[in-house]
């Protein structure tokens, strides 16, 4: 890594899956207000909802969602706002 080329807040993160449990320790600028321990030392952590090991396209799992219910509920909104 060149030298000098950094912001000076550079260091290492822990971002934690909250859908499925795992942490990851990147480098990172981003602004943490919690900390936490991963492998034995403490690092400043972020909790985020999805990651590479929660989302489908990473994992293969195929999550359906209710799509039906959602087309029903607007046209039932559209029918009212044309009224």
């Amino acid at each position: 890594m060149k030298k000098d080329i950094h912001p000076a807040d550079y260091r290492q993160v822990i971002f934690e899956d909250i859908a499925s449990g795992k942490s990851f320790l990147i480098g990172s600028t981003i602004h943490a207000t919690e900390t936490g321990t991963f492998e034995g030392k403490e690092y400043p952590k972020v909790t985020v909802e999805i990651s590479s090991k929660s989302h489908p396209f990473y994992t293969g799992e195929d999550r359906t969602l209710d799509k039906t219910g959602r087309v029903e509920r607007f046209k039932q909104r559209a029918q009212k706002a044309g009224k």
